[in-house]
């Protein structure tokens, strides 16, 4: 009889084994949590390309033109675009010049269609500016330009170069 019990209480023991041994250990572990603080700044920038403004061949008649621009600028992001005089010798923003040579040819560049636009220029002299509001995407600014009836040309192939500046 001393034998039973003693086999009895090694099958108990061996079964409690058992249940402790096939209990997963996460019913035994504990856990600790943190929080990790994310966090970014976000800075307007733009890019801005510009196409070219092409006259047709000028014959002492109204010529008008139309060029673009692209920007790009953060989502929401404010900017404004001005143009200086460009490099034609006497040029000023109200009347820039194509050169040929010694040779000009004058012409105006405007911020809508060239009976209703303001001179695209700086801001200053009577001049204005292109703004707008980035979308994150390309935007395309129209350009317009004119040469007036009237200048006297000689021939050949007038040019000129202006910059265009995008402030955000």
């Amino acid at each position: 009889m001393k034998n039973t019990h003693v086999k009895s209480a090694m099958v108990a023991v061996a079964a409690l084994a058992l249940i402790f041994v096939s209990v997963p250990k996460s019913a035994f572990a504990t856990t600790a949590t943190t929080t990790i603080a994310v966090s970014t700044t976000v800075t307007n920038s733009c890019t801005l390309t510009a196409g070219s403004l092409t006259f047709a061949a000028y014959t002492g008649v109204v010529d008008n033109t139309t060029g673009t621009f692209t920007v790009n600028c953060t989502n929401n992001g404010d900017y404004t675009i001005a143009l200086n005089k460009g490099t034609g010798t006497g040029a000023t923003i109200t009347t820039r010049q194509m050169m040929f040579g010694t040779y000009s040819l004058g012409y105006t560049i405007y911020t809508a269609s060239t009976d209703t636009g303001t001179i695209w220029g700086d801001g200053t002299s009577s001049t204005g500016t292109v703004t707008g509001v980035g979308t994150g995407t390309n935007q395309t600014i129209n350009v317009y330009g004119q040469i007036p009836a009237g200048e006297t040309a000689t021939s050949g192939t007038y040019t000129d170069t202006i910059t265009a500046t995008v402030t955000y």
